[in-house]
């Protein structure tokens, strides 16, 4: 079997505006342009997802639209755009709630980026590698490796490939 990618994505750094709700927080100016430059480390990778599962706070969303420019920017071509999914879970849930959307996805998925927040993304991580996994900044990526099917990814079953941290 194909080995599958995971790509772990902490949002761009965010802005605390007095009065504005936490899921309605929007990124900052230098968020904006961190996830750009994820989107390209993405691209000049080749690591393109077949599926994104976002949350549908305000500055995930931003951070999935900057993403996605950067991606297109870099790579330079009109490649076919992945499915988004929008799931509350990814804004409300830990751990555990991002491993069984994993396992939820559909097996002609080869790559699926989950952008999110911190605990619950980190923790996810470390879910996946105990010895590798763990803490991702802002702008973090964490790549997984995945052999199998996506029903029975499982705690320590997708190793942890590299991470960085974009800047713009």
């Amino acid at each position: 079997m194909t080995e599958r990618r995971i790509l772990l994505v902490r949002h761009a750094k965010a802005d605390r505006p007095d009065g504005v709700s936490d899921v309605d927080r929007p990124l900052t100016a230098r968020g904006h342009a961190d996830a750009g430059a994820v989107g390209a480390w993405l691209a000049h990778r080749e690591y393109r997802p077949d599926l994104v599962i976002c949350s549908p706070s305000k500055r995930t969303r931003q951070t999935w639209h900057g993403i996605a420019l950067g991606m297109a920017d870099a790579a330079g071509d009109d490649a076919p755009s992945p499915e988004v999914d929008y799931r509350g879970e990814v804004y409300e849930g830990d751990d555990s709630d991002l491993l069984d959307l994993i396992q939820g996805i559909d097996d002609a998925v080869g790559t699926v980026m989950i952008i999110g927040h911190n605990p619950s993304v980190s923790d996810a991580s470390e879910l996946l590698d105990p010895e590798n996994g763990g803490d991702l900044r802002t702008s973090g990526i964490a790549v997984h490796g995945y052999e199998g099917p996506w029903d029975e990814c499982g705690a320590g079953d997708a190793p942890l490939l590299e991470t960085h941290t974009a800047r713009g």
